[in-house]
């Protein structure tokens, strides 16, 4: 579903968040994260597009702007 697959992507980011905080130049490890949080963004408007009420208490949940 579309509500795990934000969870999951969520999750990934706060691992690489702290990785990048310890190794800051790990290059590899910033792109992807770039690349995940846009896949995130990508799921959060189709979700917002198809079930608003979903999409509102998806984002209290996980305190997402």
């Amino acid at each position: 579903s579309i509500e795990f697959q934000v969870a999951l992507l969520t999750q990934q980011i706060h691992d690489l968040t702290a990785h990048l905080i310890a190794n800051k130049k790990d290059a590899i490890a910033r792109r992807g994260l770039q690349i995940k949080v846009g896949k995130r963004k990508s799921l959060l408007k189709y979700l917002e597009r198809t079930d608003r009420e979903k999409y509102a208490e998806f984002r209290n949940n996980f305190r997402l702007r």
